[in-house]
């Protein structure tokens, strides 16, 4: 299975329905009043987790979605349907970010956990709610509100419990084969895993947890040398790190120094993941020159005050031993990381809680002409009927309202410029 974990996608809510212009027109009634309905929601665009996903990979046939349009409404104060929201299926462990800005929407960490990311479209009101005592007869509606379109950067973190980081070529390919029914490729050159890989491993008292096949780690992960960002962003989430090492030394290295060097990384990356429980896993003892390294580990593991394991992955030697350990410390471990890695963080955005909402701000193009920055603005504009007479007329209230000539006149516009508050453009006049 072919692992995703980073993906670029665009995401447009539905516009909500346009409200609708009537009048009453019964017999006996020459001069019904207003009922002209409301139009309905346009659809959000909600993230949820999928218990049966666990890679992005789906996002590589599929990158835009576009959420439905509400209904528009009708006469007799109809109102118009509003659209069902429009569920995108993630796998627990992503986090959406903005692709402009790289602020994180929504980190969603847990099954069927949702998060609104782009908001549909309110309806426009019909012309019946526009009358008033001094306007009896409105005949005016408005359009719906455009839905929120947004570039979104979606991550995925790897919500293993254990994680298995090492040097290239330490083993920990072959370990996560040997424990689990993931088949990781498996050689004897460097890089082999390009990708993490997931195994679930059922330990011997029934019980189960996920372990993830790190990619090697090099010196310098942690400044992006390598593939080392991808890579570490994976253990960030883990419970229980196991450290494996070569105790062989058949490629020259020294296990004690990559051990150092490997921690080294991982606290330049993150100071809180440095501090994530780990086991010194030596591996390949079936070959004769780790007898020569055995003991330095295990000292290194006592200097340490973490746990030592022998294995050989190869022959089995201790892999039970080790990985029913594992599964004990996880199990008598759970409720400290209840709170801590499977929290509920979900932040949601919603420009009803922008404060720059009401904040006009006024730029020149390269043209010379005036672009009117608001968010309300750039909604009244999308939702005006400019083709009605009284529908201009409350637009040019609203705009003496918002004192935009003083504005567009301290910035010096002269009669005849333009002006483009959202997709309209006007001509500016005295």
């Amino acid at each position: 299975m072919q692992f995703i974990d980073r993906t670029k996608i665009s995401v447009k809510a539905g516009d909500g329905g346009n409200g609708k212009s009537s009048f009453r027109r019964e017999k006996y009634v020459p001069k019904g009043g207003p009922n002209g309905g409301d139009g309905g929601r346009g659809a959000d665009i909600v993230f949820v987790v999928d218990k049966n996903l666990n890679t992005l990979l789906n996002f590589r046939y599929k990158r835009n979605f576009k959420g439905e349009n509400g209904g528009n409404g009708d006469v007799k104060n109809q109102f118009g349907k509003n659209a069902e929201p429009c569920f995108i299926k993630v796998p627990a462990g992503t986090i959406i970010k903005d692709a402009a800005t790289g602020e994180v929407l929504a980190d969603l960490t847990k099954i069927d956990q949702q998060a609104v990311i782009a908001k549909g479209g309110r309806g426009g009101r019909g012309n019946a709610k526009f009358k008033s005592a001094a306007r009896r007869a409105p005949t005016f509606a408005e359009f719906g509100e455009p839905g929120e379109t947004r570039e979104l950067l979606l991550e995925l973190k790897l919500l293993a419990d254990v994680g298995l980081v090492g040097y290239p070529s330490v083993g920990k390919s072959s370990l996560i084969a040997a424990v689990s029914d993931a088949r990781p490729e498996i050689a004897d050159y460097h890089f082999t895993t390009l990708t993490p890989v997931l195994g679930v491993v059922k330990t011997d008292y029934e019980k189960s947890f996920v372990i993830a096949d790190i990619p090697g780690l090099i010196e310098g992960a942690a400044d992006g040398v390598g593939l080392g960002h991808d890579f570490l962003r994976h253990i960030e989430r883990t419970k229980l790190i196991l450290h494996l090492v070569d105790a062989s030394g058949i490629e020259g290295r020294n296990p004690v120094e990559d051990f150092h060097k490997i921690n080294a990384e991982l606290k330049k990356y993150s100071a809180k993941l440095s501090e994530r429980v780990q086991i010194l896993v030596a591996n390949k003892i079936d070959i004769p020159s780790a007898d020569e390294n055995l003991a330095e580990l295990k000292k290194l593991a006592e200097d340490s005050d973490i746990k030592f394991f022998a294995i050989s992955a190869v022959t089995h030697a201790g892999v039970d031993e080790l990985m029913n350990y594992v599964g004990t410390w996880l199990e008598e471990n759970a409720e400290k990381f209840e709170d801590t890695i499977n929290t509920d963080e979900v932040k949601v955005f919603d420009v009803n809680e922008d404060v720059e909402a009401d904040i006009v701000e006024i730029k020149r193009n390269d043209a010379g002409d005036f672009i009117v920055i608001n968010k309300n603005l750039e909604k009244i504009v999308a939702m005006t009927n400019f083709d009605n007479d009284e529908g201009l007329r409350r637009f040019q209230y609203i705009w003496r309202m918002k004192n935009l000539d003083s504005l567009l006149k301290e910035r010096g516009i002269k009669e005849g410029m333009t002006v483009h508050i959202g997709a309209m453009e006007f001509t500016w006049q005295e």
